[in-house]
């Protein structure tokens, strides 16, 4: 016991040199690219700073003229997001100081890569960083349900169904029409003395077959056949075979997951309220999804459609947020869209991520502040209750388009659900959360910085 705990001081010790080292090697960087900028230029040091950084802004000014208006305000709003860059590019070229920017970009690249290795060397202690489960025997009574149609046919394409049942696997098929209830047919699998849920399908219908599993405490199993695998990418399996998926029944490894709960309905990953659920509730969304977004996304936008939601996270109260998104742990960082990482799966928190921007200005700060910006709340929560001034809400439950009474309530239920994984996987990357100075400088004078979370792999 002695030895272990003196080898996790050891490796302690030694990330904290490391992270030491890189935090002050990204401050050296930065202040080599600010005066490369300054000294390169010479006078026109600042206003090649001040050019870029104008530019910046302007375009994300026109970013948000093209989503938020309709005709001439839109074309003109998207020809200043593409133009503007552009324009700022051959300033540079024509003043002959296209060196200087090269060499400061690249410069601020490498300050911006050292800064998160920094932040990735103070995760968590060292002997908890990679989740490698428990090994449990074998399932003897296992039940797949499997969707032909989920990412564009995958069962069908790596023949999910024929292998699984090599390995002594029911498998039940979704019908192509809809009528087959995913739940209905665990809980029968269940009854008839199932020992183990899996699905080859969507975030949803992992939602729901998962329900199940953790209501009945037995191991759960993901096949990556979804057309993105969110679920699965933060779990550490091979998104891109599914096949290896199946090693999970013969050579596998279980660990307990939280599982949310929305109103009584369990999700994987998210349930986004406000522009987003709104503009997947219209039928024409799924053959056409940015035509769909961009017509309706004004008035949403504006405030001349859709509900004003109230959001209440713990002590954290949003008014009137464009759009809020909720997630089963939090993402490493404030992505609106959920298109991050989630370092862990078993913190106990619900992530809450929620935008509100007003104006141009605004929209320029997001571009130049990313999840800092003022229009943008990211906070950790144990329940998120959600009102509106109307008393139902379109709901998105891990992409699957809702419509709730208000209030909905998002809870999480820590460590409900048995996950078994193949015991050799690519594993779940540590995704740092964007940098922030303060902290690196923190690190770079060896003051503590807190815990910045754990892989989940």
């Amino acid at each position: 016991m002695n030895d272990t705990r003196a080898r996790g001081a050891l490796a302690q010790d030694y990330d904290a040199r490391r992270a030491r080292d890189w935090a002050r090697l990204a401050l050296v960087l930065a202040a080599c690219s600010v005066f490369t900028v300054v000294a390169g230029a010479g006078s026109d040091g600042w206003l090649v700073l001040l050019t870029g950084v104008g530019g910046l802004s302007l375009a994300g000014a026109g970013l948000w003229w093209a989503l938020a208006h309709r005709g001439w305000p839109r074309l003109l709003g998207a020809l200043l997001a593409l133009l503007v860059p552009l324009g700022v590019l051959g300033l540079y070229a024509s003043s002959g100081l296209w060196v200087v920017a090269v060499c400061a970009i690249g410069l601020w690249t490498a300050a911006l890569a050292s800064a998160r290795a920094a932040l990735r060397s103070v995760r968590r202690p060292h002997g908890k960083r990679r989740r490698r489960g428990r090994k449990t025997p074998p399932p003897s009574k296992p039940v797949f349900i499997m969707n032909p149609r989920s990412g564009g046919g995958k069962v069908e394409r790596f023949d999910l169904a024929r292998r699984a049942e090599a390995l002594g696997a029911r498998v039940i098929l979704i019908a192509p029409d809809g009528t087959t209830d995913p739940e209905a047919e665990a809980r029968r699998a269940l009854a008839e003395g199932a020992d183990l849920l899996g699905v080859a399908g969507g975030d949803g219908t992992q939602a729901l077959v998962a329900a199940v599993a953790a209501e009945h405490d037995v191991p759960f199993v993901v096949i990556t056949a979804g057309t993105r695998n969110h679920f699965a990418m933060d779990l550490g399996l091979d998104r891109t075979d599914p096949v290896t998926s199946l090693e999970a029944l013969t050579d596998g490894v279980e660990f307990r997951i939280d599982l949310g709960d929305v109103d009584g309905r369990a999700f994987v990953n998210t349930v986004s309220f406000g522009a987003y659920a709104e503009i997947v509730q219209s039928p024409e969304y799924r053959d056409a999804k940015a035509f769909t977004a961009l017509d309706l996304l004004p008035d949403l936008l504006m405030g001349d459609a859709g509900a004003t939601l109230g959001v209440r996270a713990d002590a954290t109260h949003l008014h009137a947020p464009q759009a809020v998104l909720v997630s089963n742990n939090p993402y490493a960082r404030a992505d609106p869209f959920g298109g991050g990482r989630r370092p862990r799966l078993d913190s106990g928190k619900l992530g809450v991520i929620g935008i509100k921007v007003e104006g141009a200005a605004q929209a320029a700060e997001v571009v130049l502040r990313g999840e800092r910006a003022g229009g943008i709340t990211s906070v950790k929560s144990t329940r998120v209750e959600v009102t509106a001034d109307r008393p139902h809400i379109p709901v998105a439950v891990d992409g699957e388009a809702l419509v709730l009474p208000v209030p909905v309530v998002c809870t999480l239920r820590p460590g409900a659900l048995r996950v078994r994984v193949p015991r050799r996987r690519p594993g779940a990357t540590y995704s740092p959360p964007n940098v922030d100075w303060r902290r690196i400088v923190r690190l770079a004078l060896d003051r503590p910085v807190g815990d910045l979370g754990e892989a989940d792999e």
